[in-house]
């Protein structure tokens, strides 16, 4: 299977965005034909506040009903390609909360797969910039994994992939590949984007399809800096396709027999003991516990001992 990621330089201009994915996908159709075309996160907005972020969102349909045009877009690419295609993910409308929601196609332009983030983004960069997703995110609760093209894809966004626990639980549900569409900041980019990604492909033995932004975008006065580097990385860990600095795409071949070399050579979920592991760690707190305990016991005795020898030694100077 032939997946081609999409690295955009989306803005606050919703129209725009969308038209700008249209031209990268028919270039990338034209050039590689792939099976698959994956987008980065939130592509349909990037930047201009709390009032474009909900401007943009839409409201998901139930499936095989009608969406907005973000949705209506995907599908059509879907249908009209005959490919699947990863949404990379749109800002879904939800009430007080929006959701940062990943999407798949199958060829038919029918939806087969929805997944709200569940980590938001809140933290403090290096050049100190701070991010909040949750002041504006509702956070996901669950996991998703679908079958497309003869293999299991693991739907993932962004900083996700700082969390190994969901994606070692995402290759327990049979995930052969893992979707991570992402905004990477510049600053936390440059040190930690491939080192994660191929971090999260050799300890799950899985293919990594990483469609990112790049470029610079306007956010409350000031412009921001995405990282870009759109990747896919082996189950070994090798990067097999990476887009430069700019918009464009990369293609890669996801290829199954890679799969069942690395996991049949090196059977590591096999050999997890993630369970033993948290035996052994709740065995040693009951250990320092308990050594806590006799210590605490300890000394209350030598203090009792010290004060009954206080005690009689007082007594003793009392006698006649």
């Amino acid at each position: 299977m032939r997946v081609a990621i999409v690295q955009m330089n989306q803005g606050s201009d919703k129209a725009a965005n969308i038209d700008q994915a249209r031209r990268l996908i028919e270039g990338a159709l034209a050039a590689d034909r792939p099976d698959m075309v994956s987008l980065p996160e939130t592509w349909t907005n990037l930047g201009g506040g709390r009032d474009a972020r909900f401007s943009a969102a839409e409201t998901l349909p139930e499936p095989g009903c009608t969406g907005g045009a973000a949705y209506e877009f995907l599908r059509e690419v879907a249908r009209a390609n005959r490919i699947h295609v990863h949404g990379g993910s749109i800002i879904e409308a939800g009430g007080e909360k929006l959701f940062n929601t990943s999407l798949m196609f199958d060829p038919e332009g029918r939806e087969i797969a929805r997944y709200r983030k569940i980590h938001l983004f809140d933290i403090t960069a290096p050049d100190g910039t701070g991010y909040r997703e949750s002041a504006l995110y509702g956070a996901g609760t669950g996991l998703v994994c679908v079958e497309a093209g003869g293999l299991r894809w693991g739907l993932t966004v962004c900083y996700d992939m700082r969390f190994a626990e969901q994606y070692v639980a995402l290759r327990q549900m049979g995930a052969d590949a893992i979707l991570v569409p992402s905004n990477f900041t510049l600053q936390t980019g440059k040190d930690h984007w491939e080192v994660l990604l191929r971090a999260r492909a050799i300890e799950t033995q899985c293919w990594i399809v990483a469609a990112a932004s790049w470029g610079g975008y306007e956010e409350r006065g000031a412009t921001r800096q995405v990282y870009g580097h759109s990747l896919v990385a082996d189950p070994w860990g090798h990067v097999v396709a990476k887009c430069s600095d700019g918009t464009g795409w990369a293609t890669a071949r996801i290829d199954p027999a890679v799969t069942a070399r690395v996991r049949r050579d090196m059977p590591v979920l096999e050999h997890r003991a993630a369970r033993r592991v948290e035996e052994l760690a709740a065995r040693r707190v009951e250990e320092l516990a308990a050594r806590r305990v006799e210590e605490l016991a300890a000394r209350r005795v030598e203090e009792l001992a010290a004060r009954r020898v206080e005690g009689l030694a007082a007594r003793s100077g009392d006698a006649p």
